[in-house]
């Protein structure tokens, strides 16, 4: 038995010295159960708002007035009056008033039976903004399916959340990107060149760093005028959000460059009359290319969360535009709350897209150095 084990250690030895580094990356990160199940989570989730026009049964905007503040409907199988299968199908709804606070309440027809079909016709869409179609993945004949519940207007909350992910998923990639250009450019010019350069540079970070962030996002995204459009409020909240987000790598690539600019294949490279930007794109960067990666992954729950926070105060994105920071704010009250709590779901979404980046960076990080461990 124990020869056995010395013999399985020894071919996984033999096995991991025939790898090459990228390989030792990708085999260590497969062993993180959690990051994997998280980067499953991710990409499925991405895939659910990019073509959200279709998984969604309805638009956006569509509303049923008639069932304004409905809660979930509930998704059956079998029906409770004959025990029959039927396969999966919501009953219909109907309202009443309630005789003691003459509220409008909803409850279940279960004479009605909405059966729920695939690639049912619906509200005319452009997939991916060019091709023109009305299928969606589900919906029904005649009534509604609204999984989620209404918002107060009578809108699918989940065919909104679907939506709404487009943006708040998408001002993290593109936040992120612009603090990393910001963040390699200075960083490096400041641990490549040091001296006065390095200084000045340095002191900017410090004075960036030393800004309380909340605040100061919420004075520049105020100051957003309020007749932009959609797109134009999208990018100015995303350049916000980027402009105070390359500090931290713009000093980790600082520190980089300068304890690898001295390094023996740099000078090797610089004697043999490579110039300096080659220097830094050929050797200097990929040398820590990893560190990069997971630093950037960190870093861009902290995008999501911040333009969602903005757009529920009402400094980010505005209506009509849908977000989920926009969706959370009609939640901003108490008695929205307690009349309407699925009203709080997006907020679910963002808690599981923050943690699956969170777990997705922890997994990276222990996979940057793949013989520890």
């Amino acid at each position: 038995m124990k020869e056995a084990k010395k013999s399985k250690r020894k071919y996984d030895g033999d096995t991991q010295s025939l790898m090459t580094h990228r390989q030792l990356v990708l085999a260590k990160f497969k062993r993180h159960k959690l990051a994997m199940v998280a980067l499953v989570l991710l990409i499925l989730m991405y895939l659910l708002c990019i073509f959200s026009d279709f998984f969604a049964p309805y638009g956006p905007s569509e509303r049923f007035t008639e069932y304004s503040a409905m809660p979930p409907q509930s998704l059956h199988i079998y029906d409770s009056n004959t025990g029959r299968l039927i396969g999966p199908f919501v009953y219909g709804v109907k309202s009443v008033r309630d005789p003691e606070t003459f509220q409008k309440i909803y409850e279940e027809d279960r004479e009605v039976i909405l059966k729920i079909r695939l690639f049912e016709r619906g509200e005319p869409y452009k997939l991916l903004g060019f091709i023109e179609t009305d299928v969606h993945l589900f919906g029904v004949e005649e009534g509604t399916v609204c999984l989620m519940g209404t918002d107060s207007m009578g809108r699918d909350l989940f065919s909104r959340i679907l939506n709404g992910g487009r943006l708040s998923l998408s001002i993290g990639l593109v936040g992120v990107f612009l603090s990393m250009l910001f963040g390699l450019l200075l960083g490096g010019i400041a641990g490549f060149y040091g001296g006065r350069i390095d200084s000045c540079i340095m002191r900017v970070v410090d004075l960036f760093m030393s800004l309380p962030t909340i605040p100061l996002w919420m004075g520049l995204a105020a100051a957003v005028p309020r007749d932009w459009s959609t797109t134009q409020t999208y990018f100015a909240i995303t350049i916000i959000l980027s402009f105070f987000g390359w500090t931290n790598i713009a000093r980790v690539v600082r520190g980089k460059f300068l304890s690898l600019r001295e390094e023996d294949y740099v000078l090797a490279a610089r004697l043999c009359g490579a110039t300096d930007f080659y220097v830094i794109r050929s050797h200097l960067i990929p040398s820590f290319i990893s560190y990069i990666i997971v630093s950037l992954t960190l870093s861009i729950p902290g995008m999501i969360i911040g333009e969602t926070t903005l757009s529920f105060l009402g400094l980010g994105l505005q209506a009509p535009a849908v977000s989920w920071g926009v969706l959370l704010r009609d939640a901003q009250n108490f008695r929205s709350i307690a009349t309407m709590p699925w009203l709080l779901l997006p907020s679910i979404f963002v808690i599981l897209t923050v943690l699956s980046f969170n777990f997705i960076g922890d997994g990276l990080r222990d996979a940057a150095d793949p013989y520890s461990g």
